[in-house]
């Protein structure tokens, strides 16, 4: 069986890839929904990432301490 916090970090990864291509997808049509949003996407994006280092160094920590 997977390790759930394994399956945490696959998920916060994602989340992390969704947010950057929606982002992305915004950039590239420009428009008012670039003005409105591309700001508050990166921000999101950002903390996503933030939130998916700290689950990937704590599942490496506690497989490398027996945990």
């Amino acid at each position: 069986m997977a390790d759930p916090l394994f399956i945490l970090a696959i998920i916060a990864c994602l989340a992390v890839v969704v947010i950057l291509m929606f982002g992305l997808g915004g950039f590239a049509t420009g428009g008012a929904f670039n003005k409105k949003n591309s700001n508050k996407l990166m921000r999101y994006r950002i903390g996503a990432q933030f939130v998916a280092v700290c689950i990937i160094l704590l599942y490496v920590f506690l497989r490398n301490n027996g945990g």
